[in-house]
């Protein structure tokens, strides 16, 4: 009798890979775009309150056919608030410092962002952090240092901003963790773009410029980009393992470099890429570190 094979199934691990090699493609084309709005003159609080507006949009949108649970919001509503904070932070700190530093130096210093979750995943999570992670976050200062050093041609204190989005950006991180299996994601969306669009309103009715078609039309790239983003962001982790996927995420200081290359002339000077590389090298340590606790954790769980 003729043995028939059972259909292959689709390796879940390598399309979550995929989806979020994508998802951060989007956020660099997110960040590039708001770069060249900035430099036309918009306000970044205004660029701020379109990418959120658009985003509170496909958020109610979503909502409206999925619904929610009064209890999702009720029962969390501080976390999401601050979570929200957290997000409109980063915004207006990437959005303003975008129009004075170079891309690639931007994203390296952004990508600190595990680097403080390791730092401050003790005391709010109660995470051990041993003597490696201590190692890998002090490498990882080093390397800022490395970028923000005096010498560095390209220095400007708006570097200081961005290293407070990493700061927000980690915390944000941490939150979301927490409600991850709490709040449903199309409601952590909605949240979302309801405190960050709530946040800049004041700010852009009171610097809003008048808006070219032109400009109409990269705005609203940028908050479908944005949106885009998150969402491919989330149903990654569906398909793997934050610990899997973690390393890929050093794609998007690839892509800004590409594209401020491409669109804006700017070629990293030698203390940018070695801060860069201080800094994926020790994110690569937080990562493997966490991966063999978890691992170990596993093993030991099953035996």
């Amino acid at each position: 009798m003729k043995v028939v094979s059972a259909p292959q199934i689709p390796d879940r691990v390598n399309f979550g890979i995929l989806l979020i090699l994508i998802a951060y493609l989007f956020f660099s084309l997110t960040d590039g775009t708001t770069k060249w709005l900035v430099l036309l003159g918009y306000p970044a609080f205004q660029l701020a309150f379109i990418r959120y507006s658009f985003q509170l949009a496909i958020g109610t949108t979503e909502i409206s056919f999925r619904g929610f649970d009064k209890n999702e919001i009720k029962d969390h509503f501080w976390l999401l608030v601050i979570r929200g904070a957290m997000l409109a932070s980063v915004t207006a700190c990437v959005f303003y410092s975008l129009k004075y530093l170079t891309l690639s130096m931007y994203s390296a210093i952004l990508f600190t962002v595990p680097i403080f979750v390791s730092l401050i995943s003790g005391p709010i999570l109660g995470e051990r952090v041993g003597p490696w992670r201590w190692f890998a976050i002090f490498m990882g200062f080093v390397g800022v240092v490395i970028i923000v050093s005096p010498f560095n041609e390209s220095f400007h204190w708006a570097s200081f901003l961005v290293l407070f989005a990493a700061i927000a950006m980690a915390i944000y991180s941490i939150i979301t963790r927490k409600l991850a299996a709490k709040v449903r994601p199309h409601v952590l969306q909605f949240f979302t773009g309801l405190v960050g669009a709530l946040v800049f309103l004041p700010f852009a009715v009171w610097l809003w410029q008048p808006v070219t078609l032109k400009a109409l039309m990269l705005m609203t790239w940028v908050g479908f980009a944005s949106w885009a983003g998150h969402e491919l962001l989330t149903r990654a982790h569906k398909h793997a393992e934050a610990s899997v996927l973690m390393p890929y995420s050093y794609s998007f200081i690839i892509y800004m470099t590409i594209l401020g290359f491409i669109f804006y002339d700017e070629v990293p000077d030698e203390f940018t890429i070695l801060g860069a590389l201080v800094i994926i090298i020790s994110g690569l340590i937080i990562w493997y570190r966490e991966r063999r606790l978890k691992f170990k954790a596993k093993k030991d769980g099953a035996t």
